[in-house]
């Protein structure tokens, strides 16, 4: 992964560091070894050349060499793994945990951490997330990972999600009876690759084109 301004030569992906959805993303493109130019964007200051490719405003946008763009994360992390897929994470891929997780666990997520935009109790919020946490414990019960020893689509897909939920209260976090949670948590984030996909780029802009590449 790099952050520069190349042409149709690479698929170019736009994201936002923190962004869980552009997260998983990145992890999967990364363990695939597909190439590819990252340009980091400020989502208060979206650039209009992602705006054009994807008029939804939202990140990850992956531009492919062919000019197809792909706007939704689980896509991306499928198209990026099927070019190459040296883990077999493709082969670990519950669709019914990970929808579960994008739609009831997000919806208490978002209206935990940002109680401010939601008229609802976020700690009515916090616990139905809690509840979602307590069955992934369950799971990694019998195995080190979502779908077995190994991980894979799943893990990858979800993590991102759950550490954003444990960072809301760390605090309150820390008490919850979660240990096959945690550590499993606590090794992604202590990951190789979760360290390379959280690499710092500066804010790509279109002024790039001249300045050349930015990072490596």
């Amino acid at each position: 992964m790099r952050s520069d301004m190349t042409t149709s030569a690479q698929p170019i992906l736009y994201s936002f560091r923190r962004c869980p959805y552009a997260m998983r993303a990145r992890l999967a493109l990364s363990i695939s070894g597909v190439p590819f130019a990252l340009r980091e964007v400020k989502l208060s200051a979206k650039p209009q050349a992602m705006l054009d490719a994807s008029p939804k405003g939202t990140v990850p946008v992956l531009m492919l060499t062919d000019g197809k763009v792909i706007d939704e994360s689980l896509e991306i992390m499928r198209w990026a793994l099927i070019q190459h897929d040296p883990e077999g994470w493709l082969e670990r891929d519950d669709e019914q945990l990970v929808e579960t997780n994008d739609g009831a666990f997000k919806h208490a997520l978002d209206r935990y951490k940002y109680p401010q935009r939601y008229d609802d109790d976020h700690l009515d919020h916090r616990a139905s997330g809690l509840a979602f946490l307590e069955e992934l414990d369950q799971r990694l019960r019998s195995a080190a990972q979502l779908c077995g020893a190994e991980r894979g689509l799943t893990d990858a897909a979800i993590m991102p999600f759950v550490r954003q939920f444990a960072a809301v209260e760390p605090d309150w976090f820390a008490t919850q009876a979660l240990p096959h949670l945690k550590g499993w948590l606590a090794g992604h984030l202590a990951s190789d690759l979760f360290q390379q996909i959280m690499t710092r780029f500066a804010v790509w802009s279109p002024d790039d084109a001249v300045a050349g590449i930015q990072g490596a």
